[in-house]
């Protein structure tokens, strides 16, 4: 159940993030308000999955989870395969 949660959590963070993007920095009420709600839900599954698993493997595969999930997400949305190029 905690490795669930941590994956779920993981997945919500890619959710707000994204969405964080969409909301031009808080300023459009849909995708802010999706960024509240899964940051939220995001961080209390997190804190579930803190009751059995040792902080610092939770956190690494949250972020984990969030960082990797957020790049490839963001590079598929982009026009092609140049964004994986190096400014």
């Amino acid at each position: 159940m905690a490795w669930l949660a941590l994956v779920v959590a993981g997945s919500l963070e890619v959710v707000w993030a994204l969405s964080l993007k969409q909301s031009e920095g808080l300023t459009r009420l849909g995708p802010s308000v999706v960024t509240v709600v899964a940051l939220a839900a995001s961080l209390f599954l997190l804190a579930i999955s803190l009751r059995s698993l040792p902080l610092g493997v939770a956190y690494a595969v949250w972020t984990g989870i969030g960082a990797v999930g957020a790049f490839v997400v963001g590079a598929l949305r982009q026009s092609g395969s140049e964004s994986l190029e190096p400014c």
